[in-house]
């Protein structure tokens, strides 16, 4: 078989229907990604409300680069790499914090943290040294939507916004079901490693088709009614935004029940105080036509999945290894409604959680499958006979199709041959 090292046609790797699964475990293949995705394209990093006062700071990544996300005192977002300029001592070993500057253990340099060299340790020695070019490395590029904070690795490219196309209406339609227009990260976040390449798990969040199989015993004990979400006589849609940003849209079947909250798992009368909040945000008809659709269900490329209740964030460790990072969605200033999302968030992806508890399985298994010597091939034709076009240009299938994965790879097929 030939070597991947070094690919000069990715059509012989990537089609219209499947992949060369070498490409799940390859480490050239990659190396190339994180090169060519990961610090290339628009990545998300974290949120405004994880670094609300001056001071704060928190740790993040981007692709395998530690970052330090601060907020410093001007007001300003950085994302500074979480390397001293001197010798390349890691900086900072807390997850987060408050302070204005960071110390390195190592010879004791000082930054700011907005990335600035403030000192040195017996700075006699430093004579000849331009202070003003040892500062911190930063992204080079920084941008926030709705909160949803941005980083890019490249000096020069598309806006986010470009970056985003459309699927800012993903972002707009979940800061629509708070009543404050607002959310926050602010409950912490649970760690889930996995033995198995990032792109299943980006692939898996917008698939429809394995739900109905994979999650069934859990469906049935809580008399759940997701199972009508996903299936071959259910209405909702699965919808490729381009650039990699895909959908699983149920909301033609919340639209059929008619229900507020239905989304939820619960009903208007169980949550009155936020459904007066909706009301006097939105007007009582709005109002009821957000709490019917709810929030939803998509994935950002290359990282950020918005799981209705919940949000994940894939961080990739090697070629076979990925953390995935969970946390519960917070509508600002609505504690009832807050409350049952933390509740929720733990009943279905925390320790004793079952839901991301198979999809695991699934990811490792896959990956392990996917290690054949035989030239194994994906395949991904599910529906493509009836691909078709939405209102907005966008292409749309059947919930159980798996246009989002043809959507994912044909991007991805994009970018590894720029």
């Amino acid at each position: 078989m030939n070597d991947l090292s070094s690919i000069e046609n990715w059509d012989d790797h990537i089609f219209s229907d499947g992949v060369d699964g070498r490409l799940y475990n390859d480490q050239h293949v990659f190396e190339q990604e994180l090169k060519k995705i990961w610090y290339t394209t628009w990545v998300y990093v974290g949120h405004e409300s994880e670094i609300p006062n001056t001071n704060d700071f928190v740790m993040k990544s981007l692709g395998l680069e530690p970052i330090i996300m601060t907020r410093s005192k001007d007001g300003n977002v950085n994302l500074l790499i979480n390397t001293c300029t001197h010798r390349g001592n890691k900086l900072c070993s807390k997850s987060k914090g408050n302070q204005g500057s960071f110390t390195c253990p190592y010879h004791s340099w000082t930054f700011k943290n907005d990335g600035k060299l403030m000192g040195q340790a017996y700075p006699d020695g430093f004579k000849n040294a331009d202070k003003s070019a040892l500062g911190l490395k930063r992204v080079p590029r920084i941008a926030s939507y709705g909160g949803f904070i941005f980083g890019s690795f490249a000096e020069e490219g598309p806006t986010l916004e470009e970056y985003l196309g459309g699927a800012t209406e993903l972002i707009d339609r979940l800061l629509a079901n708070s009543p404050s227009g607002e959310i926050e990260v602010t409950t912490g976040y649970l760690k889930h490693k996995v033995r198995g390449n990032w792109k299943l798990l980006v692939e898996n969040e917008t698939d429809g088709y394995h739900p109905g199989f994979v999650h069934a015993s859990v469906f049935m004990v809580s008399n759940s009614r997701i199972n009508e979400l996903y299936g071959d006589k259910s209405s909702s849609l699965s919808r490729d935004y381009g650039n990699g940003h895909t959908e699983i849209d149920l909301r033609p079947e919340f639209r059929k029940r008619g229900e507020e909250l239905s989304w939820f798992g619960t009903n208007k009368e169980r949550l009155p105080d936020y459904v007066e909040q909706m009301k006097a945000a939105h007007g009582d008809e709005k109002a009821r036509e957000i709490m019917i659709d709810g929030t939803p269900h998509a994935m950002i490329f290359p990282n950020l999945f918005i799981a209705e209740i919940q949000m994940f964030v894939i961080e990739p460790i090697s070629v076979s290894e990925t953390v995935q990072h969970v946390t519960a969605i917070q509508f600002k200033g609505s504690p009832d409604i807050n409350r049952r999302l933390r509740q929720q968030t733990m009943g279905s992806v925390g320790p004793a959680g079952f839901l991301l508890a198979d999809d695991s399985v699934m990811y490792e298994r896959t990956h392990q499958g996917l290690q054949t010597k035989t030239g194994y091939r994906t395949y991904t034709g599910r529906g493509n006979h009836r691909e078709r076009l939405d209102e907005d240009g966008y292409l749309v299938g059947d919930s159980t199709d798996d246009l989002p994965s043809r959507g994912i790879w044909k991007h991805y097929k994009s970018l590894m041959e720029a």
